[in-house]
C-alpha cells in the first residue's frame, strides 16, 4: 500500500482576554480554514491532511485537536473558544512544536504548516523564552516546517522576525479586515500545498 504524503496543519490560537471582541470572527475564520483543508485533501488524494489546534491563555493551553484527520474535524464554537486572561505565547508554541516534533521523529514523508494567530505580544510565559523558541523554529525549518505569524495590535513583523519567522500577516480588529486576512490565509494555504 502506498504511503500518502502527510501535511500537518498546526494552529496555535490566542485565547487571551483581548481576543473577546473578535471572538465570533476568529471562530468563523478557523472553521473556514478547516473547510479549506478538507477541500485541499479532496483535490490532492495523494496527500493526507491532519489538524492540530492549540488555544492558549494565562490559565494554560488546551489541545482541542492533535493530529486529527481533517475529514473528521468538527467546527469550533463559543463553548470551546472562550477568551480570557493573559498571553503566554512562547509556552504555547513550545508545547505545540515539541509535541508534534516528537510524534514525527520517525516519519520522513511529511510537511508541517504552523500558523500562529494572536493579537498581542508574549507577556506571561514561564517555561520558554524568545531565544529558546527561536532556536526551536530554526531547527524545525530545516525539516520541512513552514511558519506563518498572523497578528494585530503589535509590531507583527518585528516580533515574528525576533523568533525567525518571516511569513507574516497583520490585521486590524474589525470584521472586514479580518475577513480579508482569513481569505489571504486560505489562499496561501492552498498555494503552499500545490508547490
Amino acid at each position: 500500500m502506498e504511503i500518502k504524503h502527510q501535511v500537518h496543519n498546526l494552529i496555535i490560537l490566542d485565547e487571551s482576554g483581548s481576543m473577546e471582541s473578535i471572538k465570533k470572527t476568529i471562530i468563523h475564520g478557523f472553521n473556514e480554514i478547516v473547510q479549506t483543508v478538507k477541500g485541499i485533501e479532496k483535490e490532492f488524494p495523494e496527500q493526507e491532511h491532519f489538524i492540530s489546534l492549540i488555544t492558549f491563555n494565562g490559565l494554560g493551553h488546551k489541545l482541542l485537536h492533535f493530529i486529527d484527520p481533517a475529514s473528521k474535524l468538527e467546527q469550533i464554537d463559543e463553548k470551546r473558544y472562550r477568551p480570557e486572561a493573559s498571553t503566554p505565547l512562547f509556552d504555547a508554541m513550545g508545547f505545540g512544536l515539541v509535541k508534534l516534533k516528537q510524534v514525527l521523529e520517525n516519519t520522513t514523508n511529511y510537511n508541517v504548516l504552523v500558523t500562529i494567530l494572536t493579537d498581542g505580544e508574549e507577556n506571561a510565559s514561564r517555561e520558554y523564552t524568545g531565544e529558546s523558541i527561536k532556536k526551536l523554529i530554526e531547527e524545525l525549518k530545516l525539516n520541512n516546517w513552514t511558519f506563518t505569524y498572523i497578528g494585530a495590535d503589535h509590531d507583527v513583523e518585528k516580533f515574528a522576525f525576533s523568533i525567525s519567522i518571516t511569513n507574516t500577516m497583520t490585521f486590524k480588529k474589525n470584521e472586514a479586515d479580518m475577513n480579508i486576512m482569513f481569505a489571504k490565509e486560505r489562499s496561501a494555504r492552498s498555494n503552499y500545498v500545490k508547490d
